[in-house]
């Protein structure tokens, strides 16, 4: 069965101050959301990898892909005004009989195993959603009132999510809510169960400048585990 990545990079410089597309920023020598495609290739160079990017942000890329002679295949799917559009759009590309992956642009740090294993159980169940546990205390405030809430009973939802591609496809036909928070919230408005697997808290999402530096003290670490 094929495989396919889909790569949501719409995301803009806000919360990190920066005029800079987040995805377009500097991390460990080259743009963090060529770490999160190189990632794809180097756990299969059989993946086809799909980047939705804004259409105004084309230029900029192909500028950035000559500039670190940045050549892994990959084609690019015109974003839409939310994610939820560009995931759509790029669903397009994607044969129904494959297996799809839907990762975020800017979470640089996801390791080969994760995505094999995201694979492997969609593959067997038809989605898999990598989760990790909160290790925090949770309040939660109503009203102006916060009370405790049970962090066991609870999971933080990360990239990618997998889906057999017959059924994330047919689950985006439906017209969009406020509710699709990400695409397993897509799929279970389908009326489809969702399977959980362990993700990794090395895959965290880049949204503050701080993230930066934690991701590349943490490439740095991983780099000097392999020798």
């Amino acid at each position: 069965m094929n495989k396919f990545a889909i790569i949501v990079a719409g995301g803009t410089g806000t919360r990190m101050g920066s005029t800079v597309p987040k995805q377009f920023l500097q991390l460990a020598g080259k743009p963090v959301l060529m770490h999160s495609i190189q990632a794809f290739h180097e756990y299969s160079t059989s993946v086809g990898i799909i980047v939705a990017l804004p259409a105004s942000s084309f230029p900029a890329w192909e500028t950035l892909c000559e500039d670190y002679a940045f050549n892994i295949p990959h084609k690019l799917c015109e974003g839409g005004k939310t994610r939820y559009d560009s995931v759509k759009n790029a669903l397009s590309l994607v044969n129904a009989d494959s297996i799809v992956a839907i990762h975020d642009g800017v979470r640089p740090l996801i390791s080969s195993g994760l995505i094999s294993r995201s694979f492997d159980h969609a593959s067997e169940t038809g989605n898999a959603i990598p989760v990790t546990y909160i290790t925090d205390s949770v309040r939660m405030i109503i009203d102006r009132v916060n009370k405790p809430v049970d962090r066991g009973s609870l999971r933080l939802i990360q990239t990618p999510q997998v889906f057999h591609a017959s059924l994330i496809i047919d689950a985006y036909q439906r017209n969009y809510s406020g509710e699709f928070t990400d695409d397993a919230s897509v799929l279970e408005a389908a009326g489809k169960s969702i399977n959980l697997i362990q993700g990794d808290p090395y895959n965290f999402k880049i949204t503050y400048p701080e993230d930066l530096v934690i991701a590349e003290a943490l490439l740095r670490y991983q780099q000097t585990k392999q020798f």
